[in-house]
């Protein structure tokens, strides 16, 4: 059955800024969260997945993009707590590794 969030992880308000990206159980360091954007070389856009769309930005991240030519994935810097929202640090081009 398709989710569009992994079951560990919800959407609600921010103190970042709008909706932000939270977990719902302890998630650990080097998680995987799967995949934020995906890349169309046919026509050079990025798709945001609903991962993609809700994560906000910090200076002090917990969670960074790798990247690779098809798609990008969202990854754990560190353990998450539950409870704690999922951020990354970007700028103009929002998949660069801090």
């Amino acid at each position: 059955m398709y989710r569009p969030l992994p079951a560990y992880l919800t959407i609600k308000k921010s103190e970042v800024e709008g909706l932000g990206l939270f977990a719902t159980e302890d998630i650990p360091f080097q998680t995987n969260l799967g995949i934020s954007h995906y890349f169309s070389s046919m026509h050079g856009e990025t798709i945001r997945t609903p991962l993609g769309g809700f994560y906000n930005h910090s200076e002090n991240p917990n969670c960074y993009s790798l990247i690779n030519t098809e798609f990008a994935e969202l990854v754990t810097l560190r353990e998450i707590d539950a409870g704690e929202e999922l951020t990354t640090f970007y700028s103009i081009n929002p998949l660069k590794l801090p």
